[in-house]
């Protein structure tokens, strides 16, 4: 669509494959699955789709914001990730289409939008009018629909980063339990970075989903083919005025009026279609949390683990500290003797004193080796080192 308003028709194929598009730009979906380049500025998709300027602004990739699923009077305003659509009950735009993680849903909206017609033919020309009508309602809205593709899209792309996230990460901490170096350690480092990021990711599409899911008016707002039925003007009241004078006919007209408001009304509170549809994809997101749970609980015990093999380490090494100091204050006894020996002694005492040394020697040594064992023996007692 030019700036003026006007649909430049383009092959889908094609768009998807040019790279050199702007990447604020749009792809357009119709009720067929046709897409179409639209080359428009925010205005002009504002006055579109009839949107306001702040929820524009959530779909702008230059701006961080988290995913969130929107329900507005004539659109659904769609900010997962990387998907960033506004849907209508009539079509479909969808920003960066040239996006390599977004050419899979613009794909994946070409086969899924239109509505198999065959049936309804077949069913028509074998059953009537009444069987054409329930096949018809069997078909889901529209927007639901494409609800749906972003939805599948989404929860299979946090699916697969997930599965890569722990055929990764699980080899890596057996690795590092089994050799603790620096290496392994910066590379369980930066996995866990990852999966902390990615949680968040997937927590906060769960959290939108939840949020949906406890809230009948926000799922009725999504229900925009409903509101856009609604919307037409009923004809009960202008009928009982114009057959006011007939009491019976315009009673009549009257109840079924009524009937038709309360139906109106009961459909609008009807989101079952909607519920289950949402609990599909949330038990799917709900799955994928679940998996990187259980992931980071094997990695809080992979550090359990090293922290206890660290600590094992530590005392290994402050009992040996231990032995060393024992034997240090021995030798040190023993020292002491060869010190106090080895003063000036008077040439005299060298007579007939040649066992002395012998038997210093020997009893000193002993001592020390005594005291060595003496020292040991309570650090065990003591529960110092171990047995």
């Amino acid at each position: 669509m030019a700036r003026d308003g006007s649909v430049v028709p383009a092959d889908p194929q094609a768009v998807v494959k040019k790279k050199t598009q702007s990447s604020r730009s749009w792809i357009m979906f119709d009720a067929t699955g046709q897409g179409s380049l639209l080359d428009a500025d925010k205005y002009a998709i504002m006055h579109r789709v009839q949107i306001h300027a702040r929820d524009l602004r959530i779909l702008d990739p230059l701006l961080s914001y988290p995913s969130t699923i929107l329900g507005r009077e004539k659109a659904i305003v769609l900010n997962l990730e990387h998907i960033k659509a506004i849907i209508t009950a009539e079509e479909v735009l969808l920003r960066d289409p040239t996006d390599e993680n977004v050419i899979p849903v613009v794909e994946e909206l070409q086969r899924r939008l239109p509505q198999s017609s065959a049936g309804l033919q077949g069913k028509e020309y074998l059953g009537g009018q009444n069987d054409a009508e329930a096949a018809e309602d069997d078909e889901s809205p529209f927007e639901f629909r494409a609800l749906e593709v972003a939805l599948e899209a989404i929860c299979s792309f946090l699916a697969a980063r997930t599965t890569e996230l722990e055929m990764a990460a699980y080899p890596a901490l057996d690795e590092l339990t089994s050799k603790i170096s620096s290496r392994n350690l910066d590379r369980v480092r930066k996995l866990k970075s990852a999966m902390t990021r990615l949680t968040a990711r997937v927590q906060k599409v769960r959290d939108e989903l939840e949020q949906l899911l406890d809230d009948d008016d926000d799922m009725a707002d999504l229900y925009l083919s409903r509101k856009a039925g609604s919307s037409s003007p009923v004809s009960g009241i202008g009928a009982s005025n114009w057959f006011a004078s007939s009491p019976t006919l315009g009673s009549r007209i009257s109840r079924a009026s009524r009937a038709s408001l309360a139906t109106v009304r009961l459909d609008e509170n009807d989101v079952e279609e909607l519920e289950m549809l949402l609990e599909a994809y949330f038990s799917e997101i709900d799955h994928t949390l679940n998996k990187l749970t259980t992931l980071r609980e094997y990695i809080d015990d992979t550090e359990d683990y090293i922290n206890i093999q660290l600590d094992n380490h530590r005392n290994q090494l402050i009992q040996l500290e231990l032995f060393l100091s024992s034997g240090t204050v021995c030798l040190s006894f023993y020292s002491l003797v060869t010190a106090i020996f080895g003063m000036n002694i008077p040439y005299t005492w060298n007579d007939n004193h040649d066992y002395m040394f012998k038997w210093v020697v020997i009893v000193s040594g002993v001592l020390s080796a005594v005291m060595f064992v003496i020292i040991t023996a309570y650090a065990r007692n003591k529960g110092l080192v171990g047995s």
